[in-house]
């Protein structure tokens, strides 16, 4: 059995880019924390700082490495280069 990272992705409701993304992770069997920036106080702001100034969402993490957003992800995926990060490190 593989480890699986640890996946955290900032959204709000109604954002397409954010049902897309997670889209994506939910189509890769992947486990992930929401984090919805209109509903719980002080996570925009914490998004933004994790995020390097970024502000839109969503903001997607994988064991605290920033990827960016939706089109981040897509690129990251197409590259080959999502799914090597999603099995996490194995020691």
């Amino acid at each position: 059995m593989t480890l699986m990272a640890k996946v955290e992705i900032y959204t709000s409701p109604f954002c397409p880019y954010c049902i897309r993304a997670k889209r994506l992770l939910q189509q890769k069997g992947v486990a992930f924390d929401e984090i919805n920036v209109l509903m719980a106080a002080g996570r925009r702001q914490e998004m933004v700082e994790r995020a390097g100034g970024r502000s839109t969402v969503p903001q997607i993490f994988i064991d605290g490495r920033g990827i960016g957003g939706c089109d981040d992800l897509m690129a990251l995926d197409r590259a080959g280069g999502l799914d090597p990060l999603l099995e996490g490190a194995a020691g």
